[in-house]
């Protein structure tokens, strides 16, 4: 659900830095470091100027979830490690703007956030959020959300943004959403079904009925539609599903199979892969539909997925024209057809960071694994090292990266993982049924 109009980013004044604090004397997170140089960060209950209710529960119930969510948050990146709300001392409303920087630092906790939720008169809230220097004692940055009370989890989500963006000097992440497949039933009878959620696994919601199989699902840069494959028919094409109205379009019609769509970053083009005539190549179509495909490949073989680099000139592909899967790029207009992979096993579901400087994929060699490469295929690094992990994607800020997994044996189950890139943080992402395919999606507008 969009935040209403009356949603306002940092509605609160920033407040700059303290001069008595320069900036070399203030904390800061490694973000190469993972969970070994984790910062301790403190997370009390946000208290409220007065208890009222909302059409999502009292303001001093949502004080605490909204800081369980801001924990759960920087917990997840890997770079902090939050205490509280549980197990912490609750604050009293006047200390949101004036802590008690003794209580913290004999915490052990080197930075600490405040808040408060407010029941406004038109029925919205407010979330102030506050981030402080324990040591330094002083404030670093501070944030307001005000939100109708439904969405106080992107406000929740927004506040853990500010914090990390912060801390790390990256940007944010977490208030997004996830598309993935859900499946359910029999390994030899799946039902598999289109699926969203919030970045955390809150919000879950089907979309499809699961009538039809459907695979590899992609957000559109505007997040209004989801582009993915639908055997409908019992042929596998290319459908493009609208989130708001929940209608379903074909984008291409042909004799062959179509498969593996992707948008391009202005959300104009969608790449796919079609078989025709025992070759199967890269095509691109208008995401308006109808018109004839062009063509990008022509080698014989297999060359599947596609993936635009953030400015639109480029697409990463895997193909095994050379005999086996290797991962290759060309220009968006087909030409300049380069491998970029040379190592040993095979390379496939290569996909584009956002910030353009790597290109993670799934790497096939005894075991599925998740890597990383540079777009010309230097300085390769496995991620991961389970018996099956495999379709990467990336979360917005180009620092973490979300995967399925599927365990051995006849009833092996999948479900969905995110890695960051020092290898170090890894962890299962909730889902109520089986899932795999995710594609995670750009920060909410």
């Amino acid at each position: 659900m969009p935040l209403s109009k009356s949603f306002l980013v940092a509605a609160i004044p920033l407040l700059a830095v303290s001069a008595a604090a320069p900036l070399h004397a203030q904390i800061e997170v490694d973000v190469t470091g993972g969970m070994t140089s984790a910062l301790v960060i403190a997370v009390p209950v946000m208290p409220t100027p007065s208890v009222a209710s909302t059409a999502a529960g009292s303001t001093d119930t949502l004080g605490r979830q909204v800081a369980e969510v801001v924990s759960s948050d920087l917990r997840g990146s890997g770079l902090f490690k939050p205490q509280g709300p549980s197990g912490v001392p609750g604050i009293a409303f006047p200390e949101v703007t004036a802590p008690q920087f003794d209580r913290w630092s004999g915490a052990g906790a080197a930075a600490l956030v405040q808040g408060f939720v407010k029941a406004n008169p038109d029925g919205g809230i407010t979330v102030g959020c506050y981030l402080y220097d324990v040591g330094l004692r002083t404030e670093l940055t501070r944030a307001g959300y005000v939100v109708q009370p439904s969405d106080w989890r992107r406000a929740a989500h927004k506040c853990a943004d500010a914090i990390y963006s912060r801390l790390s000097g990256e940007s944010p992440f977490f208030d997004s959403r996830v598309a993935y497949i859900a499946e359910t039933g029999p390994k030899e009878n799946r039902v598999k079904r289109l699926a969203i959620m919030d970045s955390d696994g809150a919000n879950h919601r089907f979309l499809t009925n699961g009538q039809n199989i459907v695979l590899t699902p992609r957000f559109s840069p505007d997040y209004k539609s989801i582009v993915y494959l639908s055997y409908a028919g019992k042929r596998p094409r290319i459908y493009v599903y609208d989130i708001g109205t929940g209608r379903q379009r074909l984008v291409t019609e042909g004799g062959s199979a179509a498969f593996a769509p992707r948008w391009s970053p202005d959300g104009r083009t969608i790449l796919f892969s079609m078989s025709n005539a025992g070759n199967t190549d890269i095509y691109s179509v208008s995401a308006d539909g109808g018109g004839t495909p062009r063509r990008l490949t022509t080698a014989p073989g297999i060359n599947v997925g596609g993936s635009f680099s953030p400015d639109g000139r480029k697409i990463v592909f895997e193909s095994d024209r050379s005999g086996s899967q290797q991962l290759y790029v060309m220009n968006s207009d087909g030409s300049g057809q380069q491998r970029i992979t040379f190592g040993g096993g095979r390379y496939a579901t290569p996909e584009w960071s956002p910030r353009g400087d790597l290109i993670a994929f799934t790497k096939m060699q005894g075991n599925f694994r998740i890597g990383v490469m540079t777009p010309g295929g230097q300085n390769e690094r496995l991620l991961t090292n389970s018996w099956q992990d495999e379709a990467p994607t990336w979360s917005p800020n180009g620092r973490v990266i979300q995967y399925f997994r599927t365990t051995q044996g006849r009833g092996g189950k999948s479900s969905l993982w995110q890695v960051d890139l020092t290898g170090m943080n890894e962890r299962r992402l909730p889902t109520p049924v089986d899932g795999s395919d995710p594609t995670w999606g750009p920060l909410l507008p």
